[in-house]
């Protein structure tokens, strides 16, 4: 068995402000799967998505509660090119109304940073030391 891509279904509470904030760390969203209930936001165009869903909507997928803004519903980790990068990423978030949930770890074969998105989401972002 081999996934052909994958998308993350995350809850949101505001689509612009959701919208504004991805867009200013850089990352787009396929229009195609996008409107006023949800984004689709592209981490790797044709494989990895995330849909940022709006509570109401968020709720027909689900008959659980929805995890509030301090309990840590999953950890979602995003790899990319170097440190350069996991550090211009994570600076913009925090920069943009992200908060910061830990400090970045180096452990020499991998190098990550992390914070909480606007919507209380748990981000790490990283590289691996052949990505320097």
């Amino acid at each position: 068995m081999r996934a052909s891509s994958i998308y993350v279904n995350l809850p949101i509470k505001n689509i612009e402000k959701t919208r504004e904030f991805w867009q200013k760390l850089g990352f787009s969203f396929d229009e195609n799967y996008s409107n006023e209930k949800a984004l689709c936001l592209i981490l790797r165009e044709g494989l990895i998505y995330a849909m940022l869903l709006i509570h109401d909507f968020f709720s027909t997928f689900t008959n659980r509660k929805i995890a509030d803004d301090f309990t840590t519903e999953a950890i979602i980790a995003i790899q990319v090119e170097n440190r350069d990068k996991v550090d211009e990423i994570v600076n913009l978030a925090l920069k943009f109304g992200a908060t910061k949930f830990k400090e970045k770890v180096d452990l020499g074969w991998m190098y990550y940073d992390s914070f909480i998105d606007i919507d209380g989401h748990q981000w790490e972002i990283m590289c691996l030391n052949n990505d320097k």
